[in-house]
This record gives structure tokens, sequence and C-alpha cells, in this order.
């Protein structure tokens, strides 16, 4: 005779088995767009957990918007060449990289107006962060090859930084140590914030033309992602390259999320690339969930695990003499703002 499977045992076995047949946790998709409208072209973008708010950087000034709501709050103004803003939450104090400037906006968080502009010896001060461990914001600058060490308590310039290359985007681990891409020679190099020196300088194994980078603070891992089509995975304190794994197409931005423990790389094809930590030196792709072509940097919302984006659409033109790319333009009123999360 047939036995019966107790009542308690078949729905754990049919609990576990709904489980494995569930939707991955990393399946992600677009699901808001708002139109933002507004001329010029975009580069970073910050997002502020206290105010929940999403500052975009957009050619000479900066965008602040609700994202919740697809709504532009503010702007903040003259800001030539911008790339980048950092937030200092302890201090209500958000400061901008002004490429064209060489110049440092600092504004009031509360209020978004500007409080000071700090000049900067550096050249083109492209990535930004606030390094709240030391109180200090880093620009890191593009043409000059070095990194400018600014005291945010008074906005005092306190050092010059010289680096290995050209700098990308930089990372603090929340314990004093802020680590940058080296874009032009595929290395990570790591900076004692307090005492504004070089601690070392590591070649990323695999990846070309490091850009956006992220950081796992508990694992103690680096996230760069590259130029060509990978995401290394590097040993924070001793540089060692974990694993790279495959991304997509003109990646600019990453992004890692401890909640979830899903790593980003936002790619200009029009994918986001999402990558599970299964463990400190263990990884898989999940997924490559649409977006649209040209979102290639993103912010991420670590409180709803959303991931924020932007995007337009584009005319093309032949090269100009002397150029081999298409000359590309922004079609005048779609620039968007995409909301990425769970479906």
């Amino acid at each position: 005779m047939r036995r019966k499977l107790p009542v308690l045992l078949f729905l754990v076995i049919a609990f576990v088995l709904a489980g494995l047949a569930a939707p991955p946790e990393s399946q992600y998709g677009v699901k808001q767009k708002f139109t933002l409208g507004g001329d010029g072209g975009w580069d970073y973008l910050t997002y502020d957990p206290a105010g929940k708010r999403l500052f975009i950087s957009r050619g000479t000034r900066v965008m602040v918007v609700d994202p919740a709501k697809g709504s532009v709050i503010s702007e903040i103004p003259n800001t030539p060449g911008i790339h980048g803003i950092a937030l200092a939450q302890d201090l209500n104090k958000g400061f901008t990289s002004n490429g064209r400037e060489n110049s440092v906006t600092v504004f009031d968080l509360k209020t978004l107006k500007e409080t000071n502009r700090i000049k900067i010896e550096g050249e083109n001060p492209d990535a930004i962060l606030y390094d709240a461990a030391s109180k200090r914001v880093f620009t890191f600058n593009g043409r000059s090859k070095n990194a400018t060490v600014i005291d945010a308590t008074n906005d005092k310039v306190v050092s010059t930084v010289s680096l290995d290359g050209k700098p990308e985007f930089g990372v603090a681990d929340g314990k004093g140590m802020v680590f940058v891409n080296i874009e032009d020679k595929g290395e990570v190099t790591s900076i004692d914030a307090r005492k504004a020196a070089v601690v070392n300088t590591w070649p990323i194994a695999g990846c070309e033309d490091p850009s956006g980078l992220a950081m796992d603070q508990k694992n103690r891992r680096l996230f760069p992602v590259c130029g060509n089509k990978v995401m290394a995975v590097v040993n924070a304190d001793n540089g060692k390259v974990v694993t790279t794994i495959p991304i997509g197409q003109g990646v600019d931005a990453a992004g890692f999320d401890p909640g979830t423990n899903l790593v980003f790389a936002s790619n200009g094809e029009g994918t986001l690339t999402v990558v599970r930590e299964d463990s400190a030196d263990k990884y898989s792709v999940v997924s490559n969930s649409p977006t649209q072509r040209s979102a290639r940097t993103m912010a991420l919302d670590t409180s709803n695990h959303d991931v924020y984006t932007v995007a337009a659409e584009f005319d093309e033109a032949p090269p100009a003499e002397g150029q081999t790319r298409p000359r590309r333009t922004i079609k005048p009123g779609t620039f968007t703002l995409l909301v990425v999360g769970k479906k």
C-alpha cells in the first residue's frame, strides 16, 4: 500500500519548489519613465537618501529631481563643465566638480544655494567624492592626472596628490581609505585620506579602461567596470583580482547594494547588468535588463533597491572634417529618467 506523505512535509516540499520556480531577486526592469527635458548632456548621477532627491549633472548646472514623482524640484546653476556631485550629509553641504572652470561649487543641502566656490590647481576635475571618515572632499582631475584634497569643514584646499595616470571614478571605504580607477593604465589606486598620500597602485588584470567603481565595504571588494565589457572584482586589501565578470558594452558606472548583495553596471548599449555576490569571492551574472540606449550612468537607492539612470534620443550627422565618428546631438525634449527595479 502506498504511504501518504504527511501534510506538513508536503507543504514544506511545495514551498521549496515554489521558491525555486519564483523569479530571482535580480529580475530588474524599467518600472517607470519620466521625461525631464532640458538642454545639455549629462554625466554622473548622485542619490540623496536623506532628502530622497536625485542630483543630475547637466553640463552647466545640476538638475535636482524627485525620482518618485519624476518632477524637477530645483536647479543649481553656474557649474560649467560639471561632472559629479558629492554630498556631505553630516555637514549639510554638497560639492560639484566643474571641469571647464577647474573649480568646486559648494552648496547648502537644504536651500540648494551656492555658499562657496573653490578654485583648484588640478585640471578638468571629473569624479568627486566625500569621505566622511576624514571629512575631506576629493576631486579626481583627468587632465592633470592628480587628485585635489579639500577640507570639507572649511572649504580649503589641503593638498594635491599625484597619480599614476588619468583618474576616473572613486569610492571610499568608510574607514579613511579612498580608491580610484586609473583609466589609461588599467589600475586602481588607494589613497590614505587623512594623510593625503597614495598607499598602493595595483594593475587590474583583464580590465581595460576602467570607468565606474563600486565597493562592498563589508567584504572589502572593489568592482571596477571596464571598457572591454567586464566587471573586475578586486580585493581592496591586497589588490588581487578575484575574478572578472562579463557585462554590456559602453559601461560608465557601477553600484553595489548591501541589502541585496547585487552589483550593477549601467551600459550605454541600453542594458543594466545585474551580478549576484554569492560570497566575497563568488559571483554570477543573473540578468542583462533592457534600459535605453545611452543610459550609461546610474545612481542607486539602497532603501528601495531601485536603480536610477538617464537617457535621451539623438540625431546623427556625418563626421566633421578630420573626424571618424558621427556627430550626435540630443533631440530636444527627450532627456528621460528611467527607474529600474524589481518587477
